[in-house]
């Protein structure tokens, strides 16, 4: 590849794209993939949405940007539609899901300090976990590797394995400090590990005993993309935090933390704050992209789809050895092998076929589609991608 004055963070795969047009990419050369990734699940609507496109330039064309020392009427209507279909109370609007987890983390803290009266509020947090790279949520995440050489890490943080109940009941009868568990309900980074709505609701259960906020990290997982709103719904329990990012606007910039119960009211002004945060461009989109996945039935779109493409896999790969398992909720969907696949991401790309590999669990492929996926896409994407798997595995 040429020398480029970006700074070398990524090991970028050798194709750069033009345009998109539903769940198709096409690159430089006019040859198109199959987009089986959205963005590491951002394109909700997929590419080129007409709705999306007329919204964003509609807005583009009116008003960009003012500041949060004035009244933001688009981010007012998204917060009232966000805790309409969430049930919570209160929105802050930011611009990305490290940023929004970073607030939650604020807001655990200053809870501990303010109604419990801790003096060092520690978050029980879960192995696999990833919550993004700044220093406060890379330590409450679980990749060493992204960790390695940026210590010392931010204190405050107990780790428990993963759906343990018992390790957090043992947490608890040995530390007065805890103050919030911290989890996402499908891991996406770690694994496309999924927790039980039995778990889920012990957690709830717990917190209400202990006074401690049940902070959930939706930043993956959530618009939609299991089949409800929130991939919590499903337990039918409700966080008094929440993450979103990535999907929210489909493809434009923006994050949210979204309180309720114990946490609702903590921050006042001067607590917290994001210069573009909510601006009218993210808010438009993101009301356009929550619009579309009501009206067109997306959610119920991601749970068919989602199905179909797990039976298709584990028919299509039955009796291939060195195939673990295949697992998800809707539209999260996550292949494990016996081996790190890393190597078929390029092969899959040569194939015509964008998917992904799980940092933090790298014997996992990762299947992240948009939530307009359609059953041709289904057969392209399972006739296309297991015999790269089935050839992979043979070798």
């Amino acid at each position: 590849m040429p020398f480029s004055h970006v700074m070398n963070t990524y090991a970028r795969l050798p194709v750069a794209f033009t345009h998109g047009q539903g769940t198709w990419l096409f690159d430089e050369a006019g040859k198109r993939y199959l987009d089986a990734l959205a963005g590491i699940a951002v394109s909700t609507l997929g590419h080129n949405h007409p709705r999306l496109v007329e919204a964003i330039s509609w807005q583009a064309g009116r008003l960009l940007h003012t500041s949060n020392l004035y009244r933001i009427p688009l981010q007012e209507e998204l917060a009232v539609r966000l805790a309409g279909i969430s049930g919570m109370d209160e929105v802050f609007f930011c611009n990305s899901g490290l940023e929004a987890n970073e607030t939650a983390i604020k807001l655990a803290r200053y809870y501990g300090h303010k109604k419990k009266g801790v003096e060092l509020p520690s978050i029980i947090v879960m192995e696999h976990a990833f919550h993004g790279r700044s220093l406060a949520t890379l330590s409450a995440s679980a990749n060493r590797k992204a960790q390695a050489g940026f210590e010392p890490l931010v204190p405050g943080f107990v780790r428990v394995p993963y759906r343990d109940m018992e390790a957090v009941h043992q947490i608890a009868s040995r530390s007065r400090d805890v103050v919030a568990v911290m989890l996402e309900v499908l891991q996406g980074e770690g694994g496309v590990n999924v927790v039980s709505d039995e778990y889920l609701r012990g957690l709830r259960t717990l917190c209400d005993e202990r006074g401690w906020l049940l902070v959930v990290d939706e930043v993956q997982c959530g618009t939609g993309r299991t089949g409800n709103w929130f991939a919590w719904q499903n337990a039918g329990v409700k966080p008094d935090i929440m993450t979103l990012a990535k999907g929210l606007a489909s493809g434009v910039p923006i994050g949210a933390c979204l309180t309720s119960g114990l946490a609702a009211g903590l921050f006042q002004p001067g607590n917290h704050g994001s210069t573009f945060g909510g601006n009218p461009l993210a808010c438009a989109a993101a009301l356009t992209t929550l619009d579309v996945i009501a009206e067109e039935g997306l959610m119920d779109n991601a749970v068919r789809i989602g199905g179909a493409i797990r039976a298709g896999f584990k028919k299509a790969l039955e009796g291939v050895a060195g195939v673990t398992d295949i697992r998800g909720r809707g539209l999260m969907i996550g292949i494990e092998l016996d081996r790190p696949c890393g190597e078929l991401l390029a092969r899959s790309l040569d194939a015509g076929l964008l998917i992904s590999q799980c940092p933090s669990a790298i014997n996992v492929i990762r299947l992240l589609p948009a939530l307009i996926f359609s059953d041709s896409d289904v057969k392209a994407l399972i006739e296309g991608l297991a015999p790269l798997i089935s050839e992979f595995l043979s070798q």
